[in-house]
This record gives C-alpha cells, sequence and structure tokens, in this order.
C-alpha cells in the first residue's frame, strides 16, 4: 500500500496507462499489475487519462495474462463509485465476450468487474442489453469456476431488473444446486439469489 500511495503521489499513473499502448507484452504485464495495486487505492487519475478506453483494448489481447490483468485492473477500478459509471459506459459488452474466454482466471476478473458494475441500475440494463444471463448461468453451474460466486451475485442484481427476473424464473434449478455446495459463501448467495428472483411484488 505504501508503494502504491507513493506512485500515486508521484503522478506516475498517467505515464503507467499511457506505457501500455507501446511496451512489449511483459513490461505491459507488470504495468497491470502495478495500476491494480494502485487502482486499489485511487482511481480518479486513472480514470482522467482514459485508461478505460485503452484497458478496452487490451481486454482482447492475444496473451491470456495480458487479458486476464486487464479485467482484474477493471475490477479494481469498479470498486470506486466514479469508476463503476465509467466501467457501465464502456466495457460491459467486451467483459460479457471474456466470460466465456477459454481462461479461468480471465473469467473470474472479468465476472468480477462485471459484478461491480452491475450494482448501478445502467450497469444491470447494459449486462441485460449484452446478453450476460447465459454466461453466467453456464458459470454457475461449473462447479469448478473460479467465477462462481461473482456470477451468482450479478445475476442476483440482474434479477433485480423484471426482464432479468422473468429469465432467471426459468433457471432456480441452476441456483437450487448451489445450496449444497461446500464452500459458505457460495451458499449464502445462491439462498439471496434464489429469493430475489422469486420475490413478487
Amino acid at each position: 500500500p505504501v508503494g502504491a500511495g507513493g506512485i500515486l503521489h508521484a503522478g506516475l499513473i498517467p505515464l503507467l496507462v499511457f506505457k501500455l499502448k507501446t511496451e512489449t507484452e511483459e513490461i505491459q504485464e507488470l504495468i497491470l499489475d502495478t495500476l491494480s495495486s494502485c487502482l486499489r487505492v485511487e482511481a480518479s487519475e486513472a480514470l482522467a487519462t482514459g485508461a478505460i478506453t485503452i484497458l478496452k483494448e487490451t481486454l482482447t489481447h492475444s496473451s491470456v495474462a495480458i487479458r486476464s490483468k486487464a479485467a482484474r485492473v477493471l475490477l479494481e477500478i469498479g470498486t470506486h463509485p466514479e469508476g463503476k459509471s465509467a466501467v457501465c459506459e464502456e466495457v460491459i459488452p467486451v467483459l460479457v465476450s471474456l466470460l466465456e474466454d477459454t481462461d479461468p482466471e480471465v473469467q473470474a476478473s472479468a465476472t468480477g468487474a462485471l459484478m461491480f458494475a452491475t450494482v448501478k441500475p445502467q450497469g444491470r440494463f447494459s449486462a441485460l442489453s449484452a446478453k450476460a444471463i447465459p454466461p453466467l448461468l453456464k458459470l454457475v453451474a461449473e462447479e469448478t469456476s473460479k467465477a462462481r460466486l461473482s456470477a451468482i451475485k450479478t445475476l442476483t442484481m440482474l434479477a433485480e431488473v423484471p426482464e432479468g427476473r422473468r429469465t432467471l424464473l426459468h433457471h432456480t434449478d441452476t441456483f437450487q444446486q448451489c445450496l449444497n455446495d461446500p464452500c459458505e459463501a457460495v451458499k449464502r448467495a445462491a439462498k439471496i439469489a434464489i429469493s430475489v428472483i422469486q420475490w413478487k411484488p
């Protein structure tokens, strides 16, 4: 944390963000790791530099490590209120496409970033438009998926939109299976998901 604070204090975030476009893959990975640590502390400087646009390009990189780390940086950005709005506006469709990535780490980071983005109503509508429900349900059904918990929580937020609830009413069995999961957090999240999906006004 002290190192991250030092980088922020020295005003190096804009430089790191711009270097992402020109450096070799190995250096890009280091930059993304650094940004991830720094953005846990503060995101406004990165947002002001247009980091979201540059990260959006990085999300479709041929390197699995770079895709995964870029999604992780977006996840960190999404933990900040102003970051959620920026992610909602620009990258939800790309994050949804990464839910079906071949790499579990990429899937997990993309699902986490999507989970933070769907805290905002605008993020929920964007995720529904980008057809996020089928790939998220697939991740919930996979018992070994690293993204399982985030996927359940994201679907719970999508169930708060009438259109999302209507779709998910046909899939409560997927959540029922999670009630026997060895992980307490997954069980709890599944229970909440079912109650939100079955809620009647």
